[in-house]
């Protein structure tokens, strides 16, 4: 756990008694995570200093909106729901857990980890947008327009919040593994049954290299401290862009999770996202989806709510740990357009090996780029594509000209056989071979 939060010039937006309040309330949190300590006296202190961060946090909200209402702001009244959210729902319910514990050790760096959060991404979205320092509305685009506009917006939120020089590496993204990473889910819900669910992938690095950096954490790995400042940061980086899609008086939060990467990878199995981008930040990668939850499969991890929320982020952070410190298994990147097949190749290998699938050429290239495999099972007969043609942009780049590919084919002629070892592969193997001897093929390479 950092012992500090980070004060950074970036977080002024230019108006004083805005500006120093924020200086305040980060003043506040930075001594109580630097005086963090567990004897007789801790308990006063973190009451004396919670008691504290309060009555500045109400006094800051109620100076800005004062100062949002002189000015005839047009996002006031989003701006102040967003305020009461903070005072009225999240503040009580970390009170109540506080209290309920007896101000334990847990307790307290929830409370410091989701109100560092809180307050760094409220502070570089909601509070740079008063000024004009954020991005602007989309207003009424197209559907490409929007395409572009969701890009363009989350590269603006990008550099105001992180001072990320981002760029857009795919707007198909097909849900690849890149690094270690964490998965993160919001479901909003509407009065009339609607439902949007943000998929949000961080590769971790990002998040020590941004949220860490800010907290000042000496970990090389995501801890619950960082965990939860990036859940809230997360939230209202989403909710900045959220509100110029949906319509925010009848949307509203209904659901949270942390999701492994299988379940996270099922999202994206025979559907495809309203938006996946996929960004590389500088830092490390970030992708941002919007799917629609009533076309996929029910794998959502655990809801995250007020209860739970400290044992849900460490199991989350200690099943991940845990899975990375294992022996690591090779990984096979299995290409095919058929569903079916794919799923059958996994079935059959992912005992022994890390599997990961790609249904097209295109995928198959944006796949060993994010994640290299020690193998690839390339389909030779796939549409647009063909094998030869995804083998030929495989050798074309000198970082991936040595991994080893073997082709998947059904045919069993000699012209056919002679034409896929001409291309100088690592071999073939026959799709109508059983189970066990495809198996064996591969455990013998």
């Amino acid at each position: 756990m950092g012992n500090q939060v980070v004060w950074q010039e970036r977080f002024n937006i230019g108006v004083e008694v805005i500006d120093k309040e924020h200086r305040k309330l980060f003043g506040i949190l930075g001594r109580m995570l630097s005086n963090k300590q567990q004897d007789e006296k801790s308990k006063w202190v973190y009451q004396e200093g919670i008691k504290y961060f309060k009555e500045h946090a109400m006094k800051h909200f109620a100076e800005e909106e004062v100062y949002m209402a002189s000015i005839s702001y047009e996002g006031f009244e989003t701006h102040r729901r967003v305020h009461d959210n903070f005072r009225k729902k999240t503040l009580p319910a970390l009170e109540r857990e506080l209290n309920q514990s007896d101000y334990s050790e847990e307790a307290v760096s929830h409370f410091l980890g989701v109100c560092a959060g809180w307050l760094i991404g409220h502070t570089l979205t909601e509070d740079r947008a008063i000024t004009g320092k954020s991005v602007s509305r989309w207003g009424k685009l197209m559907p490409e327009e929007e395409q572009t506009a969701m890009k363009e917006m989350i590269l603006h939120l990008l550099n105001d919040m992180f001072g990320l020089k981002a760029r857009v590496i795919s707007d198909c993204y097909g849900g690849e593994k890149f690094g270690k990473g964490i998965y993160y889910r919001l479901v909003y819900g509407g009065n009339q049954g609607e439902k949007w669910e943000i998929l949000l992938v961080f590769e971790e690095k990002l998040l020590l290299n941004t949220i860490g950096s800010i907290i000042d954490t000496q970990s090389d790995e995501v801890d619950v401290m960082v965990m939860n400042a990036s859940r809230y940061t997360a939230r209202q980086f989403v909710e900045r862009i959220s509100k110029h899609f949906l319509n925010v008086d009848v949307y509203e939060v209904t659901e949270e999770s942390l999701l492994s990467y299988e379940q996270f990878q099922k999202k994206f199995e025979g559907h495809h996202p309203q938006f996946s981008l996929l960004f590389d930040t500088g830092e490390g990668y970030f992708a941002y989806c919007v799917v629609a939850p009533h076309l996929l499969p029910d794998e959502n991890g655990t809801s995250i709510e007020a209860e739970n929320a400290m044992a849900e982020v460490k199991s989350y952070l200690n099943k991940s740990h845990a899975n990375r410190n294992q022996a690591q298994k090779q990984k096979i990147l299995v290409v095919d357009d058929s569903e079916l097949m794919r799923l059958a190749m996994k079935e059959l290998l992912e005992k022994d090996y890390e599997i990961a699938t790609a249904d097209s050429g295109l995928s198959a290239i944006r796949s060993i780029t994010l994640d290299r495999p020690d193998l690839v099972l390339l389909d030779y007969e796939m549409p647009i594509c063909d094998g030869s043609q995804v083998l030929g942009m495989i050798r074309s780049e000198k970082d991936f000209e040595d991994i080893p590919v073997i082709f998947l084919t059904s045919r069993m002629d000699k012209e056919s056989v002679h034409k896929v070892i001409s291309l100088k592969l690592s071999g073939y193997l026959l799709k109508t071979l059983s189970p066990e001897k495809i198996k064996k093929e591969v455990d013998d390479f």
